[in-house]
């Protein structure tokens, strides 16, 4: 099986100010939750079987309380903010695992979730739905790849090399040096990229760094190192049979009407009885099962008409059985 992990803060962002382009300011109460429910079903409709998706409840989260620069709510859309709950409640609703984030942030869920599902032998693979570079240190190998929606890309870890200079283990030890505008640390003063990337190659982590190098910034460089570091410890699920997508909820129905878009319903209902005629066709002939699966993969993403170029271009090689990671410059 494959596992697919989603940021459903980026996405939530990624609708409603792709909305914006054309709406012209006049916000839909739930435009980007109907947008983000649209992107899930999407997936669901390409063979995707199991999915979580991780949100951030609030903001704010325990990093505030290590730097006090670090990101707060301040300063998003009165708008976008009002759609935070009603996206969590909307996909539970729909059936979706979704982990609301409090105390720690969507991040640190997908990082969990990620550790979880690869430590499952069943999994073939696990793909996390972000840009995110904080995400870059969960990858491993092309078991557990990054997928960028937006581009197109999909980074294993030699593409991960290709794009930081370094492995995914040192992504946290790379960004504390660097900084990270968009989570609010600036990284030490004079150290940028490529000489980030050469000081982490030629002494390892932070940890390892002779004493002389970071002089008075060390103990900086390793306060932004932890802000950096998601945690993989949060016991989210104990089987990835919990992830599987079995359908929506008896209160959708009355959600999506309220919401504006009964479409999503009857896209729910078509998702489900093709669902059960694949499962009775498997049982008729055990043997040609796997065949036929393999093969409604690629048949099924054919038929996605309200799927973009680029998720055409690149579902076959993030959910095919036969496919092969390339890196991603």
């Amino acid at each position: 099986m494959i596992v697919h992990l989603i940021d459903g803060t980026y996405e939530l962002y990624r609708h409603f100010y792709g909305l914006r382009r054309f709406n012209k300011g006049e916000d839909a109460p739930f435009g980007a939750v109907i947008g983000v429910l649209n992107t899930v079903l999407q997936m669901i409709e390409a063979d995707a079987t199991h999915i979580g998706v991780a949100t951030d409840h609030v903001i704010e989260s325990v990093r505030n309380e290590l730097w006090a620069g670090y990101k707060t709510g301040e300063g998003i859309d009165g708008a976008l903010r009002a759609q935070f709950h009603p996206l969590e409640d909307a996909l539970a609703a729909m059936g979706v695992v979704v982990w609301p984030m409090v105390d720690l942030e969507a991040d640190d869920a997908l990082a969990s979730a990620a550790r979880i599902a690869a430590d499952d032998t069943r999994v073939e693979r696990v793909c996390i739905w972000t840009p995110d570079k904080d995400l870059a240190q969960c990858v491993r190998a092309d078991r557990v790849v990054q997928v960028d929606r937006k581009s197109g890309k999909i980074r294993t870890e030699e593409g991960v090399r290709a794009k930081f200079g370094v492995a995914p283990s040192l992504i946290a030890d790379y960004l504390a040096l660097v900084g990270d505008a968009a989570d609010g640390y600036p990284g030490i003063p004079g150290i940028g990229a490529v000489g980030a990337a050469r000081l982490l190659n030629r002494y390892g982590a932070i940890e390892e760094f002779p004493a002389d190098v970071l002089g008075n910034t060390r103990d900086r460089a390793l306060l932004f190192k932890d802000l950096a570091t998601l945690r993989t410890q949060i016991p989210l699920f104990t089987n990835v049979d919990e992830l599987r997508w079995r359908g929506p909820g008896a209160g959708f129905a009355a959600l999506v009407e309220r919401m504006g878009d009964t479409r999503l319903l009857g896209r729910c209902e078509k998702i489900l009885s093709r669902a059960n005629r694949v499962e009775a066709c498997a049982s008729e002939d055990e043997h040609g099962g796997m065949k036929y699966r393999t093969g409604a993969v690629s048949g099924l993403a054919s038929k996605l008409q309200s799927a973009s170029k680029v998720f055409h271009s690149f579902w076959e090689a993030v959910c095919h059985s036969t496919y092969s990671c390339r890196p991603v410059q």
